[in-house]
């Protein structure tokens, strides 16, 4: 019996364009509903870090588990879900489009560069999620500007009249790449260590301990898979070291996407600046890594979902 990790396309469906078709397209659905799945699970926590992040005058003197008690009984329990729907409509096309992109930069550093090994799952990472926040970006900005309103101010409707809003005051398309560049920096060591991360343990563990950690895969018995149980524990350490490594870049990402909503937001105008800003104001602790225990509660389950899902979705999609 071979590993996952040994098998690089699907059985043959027809001609061979025809089978990297249908190979893109299933990665892509299973990318995009991994991404929900992930999303929904800890969207409460999510509203809370942009909130704790952005310094929102209303919750900046509480920490997470008091925002999480005070945000329902000042906007009623669906108040720690503003915003979600925004994610929802991103999130499923970024999960998508960054599995998806995962696969073909794998493929195209290994069979066109001669880049393989643990290192080329670093460089895919990198290159796939730098690659779905470029499309996605714009639904990220709206999706912050609704979540960081707060009951009684808002400035915002809805989702199309936050786009609407945003363009006709902001700079048109402009106003929806605030922010960009810091994100695409963050994005690349969050992205490419979390699947590094993940695909070094992966294939270590089915390698070294394929009968405690391995199981054959539902699509395809002569292919071994990980269990669920070890998917969730690797995902959940790969979201952990990677958003240790990037978190300063996502406060001022964050604080850059807010623009005009905060009062300092002449402060914010570019990443070094951003950065510089919310370190001399507020510190490393309170600032530059204000929210981070939060974040270390989000991403684990968040990425342990993802993965598992992601997983499990191959393996229905007939992907292995």
């Amino acid at each position: 019996m071979t590993s996952e990790a040994s098998v690089s396309s699907p059985p043959a469906i027809g001609s061979p364009s025809a089978q990297r078709d249908f190979h893109f397209l299933r990665s892509f659905v299973a990318g995009g509903v991994a991404g929900c799945c992930a999303k929904t699970t800890i969207a409460p926590l999510d509203r809370v870090k942009i909130l704790l992040q952005a310094q929102n005058p209303h919750y900046k003197h509480l920490g997470v588990f008091a925002t999480l008690k005070a945000v329902p009984k000042k906007e009623g329990f669906f108040g720690l879900y503003k915003g979600n729907g925004a994610m929802m409509v991103r999130i499923f096309p970024y999960g998508a489009i960054q599995f998806m992109a995962l696969d073909k930069y794998k493929k195209l550093l290994s069979n066109k560069l001669g880049i393989s090994g643990h290192i080329h799952w670093l460089m895919a990472g990198s290159m796939a999620g730098m690659t779905a926040v470029v499309f996605t970006y714009p639904l990220d900005v709206v999706r912050a500007r609704l979540a960081f309103q707060v009951k009684g101010e808002h400035r915002y409707t809805g989702i199309i009249n936050a786009f609407q809003t945003i363009y006709l005051k902001e700079g048109g398309l402009y106003g929806f790449y605030r922010g960009l560049i810091p994100t695409l920096i963050g994005m690349a060591p969050y992205s490419g260590f979390s699947f590094f991360t993940f695909g070094t343990l992966k294939s270590l563990g089915l390698k070294h301990f394929p009968d405690r950690l391995g199981t054959p895969s539902l699509d395809n018995p002569n292919v071994l898979v990980l269990k669920a149980h070890f998917n969730m524990v690797f995902g959940g350490m790969a979201g952990a070291i990677a958003q240790t490594i990037s978190y300063p870049l996502d406060v001022a990402r964050r604080r850059m996407q807010l623009g005009v909503v905060l009062p300092d937001s002449d402060k914010c105008v570019s990443l070094t600046k951003t950065l510089k800003y919310v370190y001399t104001t507020y510190g490393i602790k309170k600032g530059l890594y204000r929210g981070l225990s939060l974040n270390y509660i989000r991403c684990v389950p968040s990425q342990a979902v993802a993965f598992t899902v992601y997983e499990f979705m191959k393996q229905v999609l007939y992907l292995n």
